[in-house]
């Protein structure tokens, strides 16, 4: 006898076989970028530093604002040292009392009125006082902040007549000049990017496409991220781009 399955009864069948069967992946959620040699850039200067008080001290002037524009060796900063000066002074008059004294011991050794222990005390004396007063010129030249190469100021933060304590920092430059592109790319492309290597980048602020040359090449890989960093310069005078833009850098390959 015939046995007939009635279609009730075949559909938890049917359902298990079509949840047992393989999804397919969407293609293109798996598929490689349409453009896989674009990566992101980073605009930064060629010198930053964060200039710090280099002693504890009350701020007499600031000579520059935010965004200002200077010269290496500008006083960009100055503190209230008429302590130190006073201190230098009175290190000089020990300085010429300790030579005055020096003199007179070896006079009287010439004269056998004085020994030799005497005189090399006394020019013991001499070299003191002068390590004291090199030593407070020194400090005298923490009043003034000078500016250590063409730059610009990026961030002040302290104000006129306030005091600080050492290593507190002051304001933040940035040097003047041609910009540098940071990027990091696919530890791959290494066999063929290459310092020299020319590729265009577009700046997302100014919305224009600048020629590039690859500068720098880092020596290691990046084991996480399995990328490199490199720096590159662009070839193009650009007055209107800044420090911290970021853009998309184009690279071609060679087939």
């Amino acid at each position: 006898m015939i046995m007939r399955n009635h279609p009730t009864r075949l559909l938890p069948r049917l359902m298990l076989i079509f949840l047992a069967l393989p999804v397919c992946a969407d293609p293109a959620s798996d598929a490689a970028p349409k453009d896989a040699t674009q990566v992101r850039v980073l605009l930064a200067p060629e010198l930053e530093t964060t200039l710090a008080s280099a002693m504890v001290g009350r701020i007499t002037a600031i000579n520059v604002g935010l965004g200002d524009a200077f010269s290496a060796g500008k006083i960009l900063l100055r503190f209230d040292c008429s302590e130190q000066q006073a201190r230098l002074e009175m290190a000089n008059a020990e300085l010429s009392s300790a030579r005055e004294m020096l003199e007179s011991k070896r006079r009287l050794l010439e004269l056998k009125q004085a020994g030799k222990v005497e005189v090399a005390m006394a020019s013991s004396a001499v070299d003191k006082a002068q390590a004291q007063v090199k030593l407070l010129r020194v400090q005298l030249d923490y009043c003034a902040v000078k500016a250590p190469f063409d730059g610009r100021v990026v961030r002040l933060a302290v104000k006129a007549h306030q005091g600080v304590n050492a290593a507190q920092p002051l304001l933040e430059i940035v040097s003047a000049g041609p910009l540098k592109l940071r990027i990091n790319v696919p530890a791959k492309w290494v066999n063929w990017l290459h310092i020299g290597t020319a590729f265009e980048v577009t700046i997302d602020e100014t919305g224009k496409t600048y020629q590039a040359k690859v500068s720098a090449r880092n020596a290691r890989v990046d084991a996480v991220s399995q990328t490199i960093e490199i720096e590159a310069t662009i070839a193009d005078k650009a007055p209107e781009l800044l420090s911290g833009m970021s853009g998309t850098a184009h690279f071609s390959p060679p087939l």
